[in-house]
Formats: structure tokens, sequence, C-alpha cells
């Protein structure tokens, strides 16, 4: 299986350490500063965070290449609209104001024509004066906390081992073994995808490719500038 046919289900419990309300409190400060009303979720995934900011009183559009994570979404915001696409492959008959990508949705995409085909896709998708803010992890991320790494889920319906391996370019091929109890017994259901991570410098010269006029760079919810040994960089972006 792929493309999270499985991981869906699971996905809100394994990120439930995910500060959302943190994260929506962030997104919105620079939202409600640009005067933000349409706001583009993409790889909205469950639909957590359309949720969070649809609570702001933001108008929310999600998109995401899983059908899975897309039905779980609805189920979640039944009068939202939500589309199926790829990142690198989508196009809006209306423009928003705002644009979001969460959870280091960017660092799926292993290619770097298709994080610039991404990223042109968003400004065309954006009226003048625009906000995209996204975040990835970090190659330092990768190089450490993420290399070759293996975690273990035991819980009441089912048990995970999810196991990293560090590839070329700072790859990192994650790959799920989720065990399932029927009543019986367990059935085995697998998972792989990939992850690269991105120098801030290759990223913002794609997005000035892209036409973004200003970028500035986070290390966290506290406006912090980022640091070498930051996990995770925030980027807002402006049209």
């Amino acid at each position: 299986m792929s493309s999270y046919n499985v991981f869906a289900k699971y996905y809100d419990y394994l990120t439930q350490n995910v500060d959302y309300d943190a994260g929506s409190n962030f997104i919105s400060g620079f939202f409600k500063a640009k005067g933000v009303n349409t706001v583009l979720d993409l790889a909205c995934g469950t639909g957590v965070m359309s949720e969070k900011l649809k609570e702001k009183g933001f108008e929310v559009i999600g998109i995401d290449a899983s059908e899975d994570m897309l039905s779980l979404a609805q189920n979640r915001l039944p009068e939202n609209s939500f589309i199926k696409a790829k990142m690198q492959d989508f196009e809006l008959v209306n423009k928003v104001e705002g644009c979001i990508c969460c959870l280091d949705s960017i660092n799926h995409l292993t290619e770097e024509e298709d994080v610039l085909k991404t990223f042109e896709n968003v400004f065309n998708s954006l009226s003048d004066g625009g906000v995209f803010i996204f975040d990835v992890n970090t190659v330092f991320k990768h190089r450490t906390l993420l290399n070759n790494q293996t975690y273990v889920f035991d819980e009441e319906d089912f048990f995970l081992a999810w196991d990293n391996e560090l590839l070329e370019n700072d790859i990192v091929r994650i790959m799920l073994d989720f065990f399932i109890f029927n009543g019986e017994n367990y059935d085995r259901l697998s998972e792989e995808f990939f992850e690269r991570p991105y120098s801030t410098d290759n990223l913002k010269e794609m997005l000035i490719k892209a036409g973004f006029k200003t970028i500035d760079l986070y290390g966290g919810f506290d406006l912090s500038a980022p640091k070498e040994n930051s996990e995770r960089i925030y980027f807002v972006c402006g049209k």
C-alpha cells in the first residue's frame, strides 16, 4: 500500500503531540495583520488545521492527494470544500488571500522541480498581497533525529514499527509496518514514503523564482530566528 492509505486512519493519533493551537495562533497572527480572510490549506491531511483556522473565522479550502485523508477531513468539516490534487499539480478557480502548508509536507517532495512547481502554483493561487506560510524539517533534523532511527508504538488495538533509513541527499525513507488487531489476531499492513530536507538558501531561491517578494524565516512560534540546530523552520512569504 502507499499514499497514506493505512496511515490516514491513525494519523491524528500519531500526531497528537502536535500543538495545533500554537500553530494556528502563529498563522492567524500573520494573516490578520495582512487582512487575510480566505485560506488554502495545502496538503491538509485530516483537516485539523483547517478546523482550527475556521474556528478563528477564516474561510478555508483544503487540498490533499490522499482520498483517505480527505474523507476524514470531510467528516470533520462536512460543509467545507476539499479538493483531491497533488501540491505540484493544482489550480484554483478563485484566488485566495492566504495559503498554508503544514507539518513538513514540502519535505515529501523529493525533487526540486516539484517544490518549485508547488511554489509557483501557490503564487498563482494567491491574490496580490497574499501570504504563504509553510514549515519544513531541516537538514539538521534529518541527519540527527531521523537518521536510521526506529520507533515503536504498542497500543491496545494496533502495533506499529516505524523505521527510518537515511539515503543520498539526506532523504529519509520512512517504512511503517502496522499490525492491527482484528478481534482474533493481527493483520499486517505496510506503508512507505520519503522525505527530503532542503537548505534555507535553496528554498528561498525557489520562492524568489516563483515570484515571492518577501521571505521571512522563524525558528519557532515565538518568532525566534532559526538556529544551526533548529529542527523545523517556518517560512512566511509575501506576494
